[in-house]
């Protein structure tokens, strides 16, 4: 197990957990400890969003570029050149797929073997805030400063509904089985029931709000531009448990299950990482596991779990049958054909600007993963081809 965070110093922090049970063996006592294990710094500007996998870690930064870690061979894997402005988020969806989202409105979805796009739609006409992927995989929410709520058919790699929201949302997540969904605007949460599609409730924070996760299919973690972490029934709409995460705002807050613990992880602009240990009974606060400092603003966050495989391995093929219901398909044909044609017409363009086409090895925007390396030697061919010419 691995903690990853970035930072506006631009650097990706690495820490291995160790867990060693106390002095007196008691394997409920374990002692966990954060040792680092690698810095690597390989944007040029300040990390943005982290996405992590079986085998890679995945940064976005406002340079525009995104950049693979090998976390096996702990080397850097290359970067990914296809966007035109800050990278907003990045999600993997098993070991085959990545989505990345951006300012320049664009969602692509990356063969995460090849590291090739495999498909690039015009999403947003303004940017790309923020994407999530139901479980099924056959379907993501997107959202973006246009103001709009967007649902694709990852099947068929199109719109599917489009939802005008009034205001421009930061972040939309799935519920763990996809049978709801949350829209975050400022310190508000919208609640919404995916058989009905509509809002079936909204939750108020005090502060502006930075994360989420879904600790279960009703209770949410909520971070803001606070010291607190809370923990929101869906049902209810009520917070059922609060507590002191740090001393300064929390920037980002992560969850997952191994096979003793529950646990939540949390990133704060006061520059530490903490582990905290869930509670079976979620309005008892957590109680910390281990923390560490890394003396930098954070970002983003997320667990590297060192599993051998994963059971969602890839996106739906084309020929699995899509989850859009044909009347939804109705709508989409009325109100966003126009949208459609566009993204058609973008898609064709950009396959040709992803490499999918040509073999062309210059690192423009567009190619596929653009190491170091092959660069240099590029540009040193290069360099001969004209000293040639001039003799």
């Amino acid at each position: 197990m691995e903690l990853v965070a970035g930072c506006y110093e631009q650097v990706l922090f690495g820490f291995a957990i160790r867990r060693e049970p106390d002095a007196g063996g008691e394997h409920r006592e374990q002692k966990w400890t954060a040792v680092a294990d690698f810095t690597h710094h390989a944007h040029t500007a300040s990390l943005s969003a982290v996405a992590v996998n079986s085998r890679f870690v995945v940064t976005g930064s406002k340079d525009e570029t995104i950049h693979i870690y090998d976390m096996k061979k702990k080397i850097d894997h290359g970067a990914l050149v296809h966007h035109n402005g800050t990278i907003t988020c990045l999600k993997f969806y098993g070991n085959r797929h990545l989505i990345s989202g951006a300012e320049d409105g664009l969602i692509c979805v990356w063969d995460a073997k090849k590291w090739e796009c495999l498909k690039s739609i015009k999403a947003h006409k303004g940017h790309v805030t923020f994407l999530s992927i139901h479980p099924s995989g056959k379907l993501a929410l997107s959202v973006g400063t246009d103001k709009t709520l967007r649902t694709w058919n990852l099947v068929e790699g199109r719109s599917a509904f489009i939802k005008n929201i009034k205001q421009n949302a930061h972040i939309v997540e799935w519920s763990p089985r996809g049978e709801r969904y949350i829209v975050v605007i400022l310190n508000k949460i919208n609640v919404y029931q995916l058989d009905t599609a509509s809002v079936s409730g909204t939750i108020t924070n005090e502060k502006r709000i930075s994360s989420v996760t879904f600790l279960s299919e009703s209770v949410l973690a909520v971070a803001g531009d606070e010291e607190v972490v809370r923990f929101f029934d869906c049902d209810s709409l009520t917070c059922v448990c609060e507590f002191k995460a740090h001393e300064n705002r929390v920037k980002d807050i992560f969850s997952f299950e191994d096979p003793e613990h529950h646990i939540i992880v949390t990133a704060s602009s006061d520059g530490f990482i903490k582990m905290w240990k869930l509670k079976q009974d979620k309005k008892v606060p957590p109680s910390l596991l281990c923390e560490v400092k890394t003396n930098a603003r954070l970002t983003c966050l997320g667990v590297w779990l060192d599993r051998v495989t994963d059971t969602q391995e890839s996106l739906p093929s084309a020929a699995e049958p899509s989850a859009v219901s044909k009347e939804q398909s109705k709508i989409n044909k009325r109100e966003a054909g126009d949208v459609v044609q566009e993204e058609e017409r973008q898609s064709k363009s950009n396959a040709k600007k992803c490499g999918l086409t040509g073999d062309s090895n210059k690192p423009t925007k567009g190619n596929t993963v653009v190491s170091t390396k092959k660069r240099k030697m590029v540009e040193m061919l290069e360099k001969k081809k004209r000293k040639k010419k001039k003799t």
